[in-house]
């Protein structure tokens, strides 16, 4: 599966849940989380454009970096 990496404006751990929380309801991926640096991983089989829709619900600023 490819993994796709996501810039989050991330500041605390509430956003890293409200991510965890919009990622789950989707279905079918495995992420990873990097609060420090502001940036989730996913390994998916979705589409970029899902993926970002679907972290943009968060209500955070969020920018596709690319495949890792």
């Amino acid at each position: 599966m490819p993994k796709h990496e996501f810039s989050v404006d991330m500041t605390c751990e509430g956003c890293a849940n409200a991510a965890t929380r919009v990622l789950n309801k989707l279905g079918g991926v495995q992420f990873e989380i990097d609060l420090p640096n502001k940036k989730i991983c996913i390994d998916s089989e979705h589409s970029m454009d899902t993926l970002l829709e679907t972290l943009r619900k968060t209500g955070k600023t969020v920018t596709y970096i690319g495949l890792k």
